[in-house]
């Protein structure tokens, strides 16, 4: 079974869905599950480098203060814990993800998208670490298994990998994704958001009568 995921790395949603399908699919240790990861920018006009935290971002963004954003996102914090995941957004720099996901897409070349996808997500919500700092991104693209000059050669032209993602985001357009985490299963069933386990299982077991 084929399972298309439509996802952004800025997304605190998008990890926890990852978690709650990685969930899911163990329960299924008989059947073979291929994962594609696709690109998704929930907001593409960010500037490569904003400075500012989710917090503080989102506070001035919404004109609310670093407070009242605080507690905005406790629900959020609450439910990455309830999966094993430890965020911390006060560390967490908003910036674009564009670079991010064309690395992801030469990791996915090298059947390496999922381990990209994993080492990304954790150090974006977890250790705070800047993904559009070029020296972080080779480190991280290295622990993914990723060739260095590879990686170097994805941050000297922008356009490397460009079109992959400019196609996986008119395809969400065009199949009516409207936010992200999106699953596709063969085609044929969608899961949109990060859902209980309890909705993934069923749409396994559906696809499987």
């Amino acid at each position: 079974m084929k399972i298309e995921i439509w996802s952004d790395i800025m997304c605190p949603f998008c990890y926890i869905g990852k978690r709650q399908l990685e969930t899911a699919l163990a329960e299924f240790p008989n059947d073979e599950f291929e994962i594609e990861w696709k690109s998704f920018q929930l907001d593409p006009t960010i500037t490569p480098q904003s400075g500012k935290d989710v917090y503080t971002f989102l506070a001035e963004r919404k004109g609310i203060s670093v407070e009242q954003s605080i507690e905005m996102h406790k629900g959020v914090v609450e439910r990455a814990k309830s999966v094993g995941l430890d965020y911390h957004f006060d560390k967490a720099i908003i910036s674009n993800s564009l670079t991010a996901h064309r690395i992801i897409h030469l990791a996915k070349a090298k059947k390496l998208g999922d381990e990209m996808e994993e080492i990304f997500f954790k150090a974006y919500f977890t250790e705070g670490r800047d993904l559009n700092d070029g020296p972080t991104l080779i480190e991280l693209a290295i622990k993914a298994g990723l060739d260095q000059n590879q990686v170097l050669e994805v941050l000297k032209d922008e356009d490397l990998f460009l079109k992959d993602v400019e196609n996986d985001i008119k395809e969400a357009q065009e199949i009516g994704v409207q936010g992200v985490p999106f699953f596709v299963f063969d085609r044929k069933y969608a899961v949109s958001g990060a859902q209980p386990v309890e909705a993934f299982v069923n749409t396994i077991k559906e696809m499987q009568k």
